[in-house]
């Protein structure tokens, strides 16, 4: 199976691209790219960007689906409303499952997002998505809320739902507690994925991690469900046990999942 990530690179492979693709590989997923932007960082932190011109985007994204078959297709950073509109012309013309990361500010507060793009992303890319997993901070832009609590991320998710998303993952890694619970919306149903919420600073590039799982699990045909939970269980394990790399937020382990076999308790509940 082949997957398709729009993101940008890390040039000290925590996320991004490179957190992408070593996550498609640990899935058993072919990885194709095609790179938004390069960045200039380690773990502590983006010092340079570099954006892609958006004609060359599109040049990637042509010659890649011109020649594979991809099963399914994830966006991480696209750092300009002209790169949205690029990716969201070219998506418009495929029938593939799209898992939209709405990527905006780095783990040490870079904008990753110019601020004018957030309202193309909304307008052009996101109607054509079929899941968004967004964190507390991406869905409060989006929808211009405060979130404090369950009842608010309930409010936000519905905002979102109606921008024209199939599904919406709003993962708490953010808000207080002693888990991190992770909020699944359809149009049909929502139900919680809980694990225990892990003490580390080694948390750069999880949500990059965690959407790319998704993709992986969605492109080898897994159901909905399944392939966001397999996704929290990949994320989980990722962060539970560290590589303690870098100075800094440090990298997820990529390699966890597999070596623990996907054992991992995920709790669900119904809402």
């Amino acid at each position: 199976m082949i997957a398709l990530t729009i993101a940008g690179s890390d040039s000290g492979g925590g996320a991004g691209i490179q957190a992408d693709i070593k996550t498609f590989q640990e899935l058993g997923v072919f990885g194709t790219t095609a790179i938004t932007a390069l960045t200039d960082q380690n773990t502590l932190g983006v010092h340079g960007i570099y954006e892609v011109p958006p004609s060359f985007v599109q040049q990637q994204l042509q010659t890649i689906l011109n020649d594979f078959s991809v099963k399914a297709i994830k966006t991480g950073m696209l750092f300009s409303a002209e790169i949205i509109e690029v990716v969201a012309e070219t998506i418009r013309q495929q029938e593939i499952p799209l898992i939209v990361d709405p990527v905006m500010i780095a783990k040490g507060g870079a904008n990753l997002l110019q601020d004018t793009a957030v309202k193309t992303l909304i307008e052009k890319l996101l109607p054509y998505a079929t899941i968004c997993t967004p964190n507390v901070p991406e869905a409060e832009m989006l929808t211009g809320m405060r979130i404090k609590n369950a009842k608010d991320v309930d409010k936000a998710a519905q905002q979102i739902l109606q921008m024209g998303i199939q599904c919406v993952v709003i993962k708490g890694g953010h808000l207080e507690g002693a888990d991190a619970t992770d909020r699944v919306y359809t149009q049909q149903q929502s139900y919680t994925l809980t694990t225990p919420r892990v003490e580390t600073k080694d948390t750069h590039g999880t949500g990059c991690t965690f959407s790319a799982a998704l993709t992986a699990n969605i492109a080898k045909g897994l159901p909905l469900r399944e392939s966001i939970m397999e996704a929290k269980k990949f994320v989980h394990l990722a962060i539970s046990t560290p590589l303690h790399i870098g100075s800094g937020n440090g990298p997820t382990n990529h390699f966890a999942y597999k070596d623990q076999q996907g054992i991992c308790e995920v709790k669900v509940n119904e809402c």
